[in-house]
């Protein structure tokens, strides 16, 4: 059973910066594409960041200069580095991974549980 586990949340004034972590682990395979989006209260989840197994990056308009996503040495690892955050960046974080299921049955999509992100002005 793939499971995903996030680190590196918390508070921090704005302009400040947070690194998050996530790891998914109970796969034989690599991922395809990994990434974090962000829930706001009263707000749909959307796409912060991801990263693909080549290095391929996509970021969201509103996070472009300021958060970086990058491949962990670890197998199946990424981070996200975010600076001169600001109060609209308050939300919960969750990873994501795209990794093959085991005998060709297709892609699995996972998430982790979500940690905090609290930008005070």
């Amino acid at each position: 059973q793939v499971q995903l586990v996030e680190s590196g949340g918390g508070s921090v004034q704005a302009g400040g910066s947070l690194t998050l972590f996530c790891a998914a682990s109970g796969s034989t395979w690599s991922f395809t594409s990994m990434g974090w989006y962000r829930q706001a209260p009263g707000e749909k989840r959307e796409l912060v960041a991801t990263i693909t197994s080549g290095g391929s990056t996509n970021y969201a308009d509103s996070v472009k200069g300021r958060f970086t996503i990058s491949k962990g040495n670890a197998k199946n690892t990424v981070s996200m580095e975010m600076n001169s955050l600001k109060s609209e960046d308050t939300a919960i974080y969750y990873c994501n991974a795209e990794i093959p299921r085991d005998w060709g049955m297709g892609m699995g999509d996972y998430w982790g549980q979500g940690t905090q992100v609290t930008v005070s002005s």
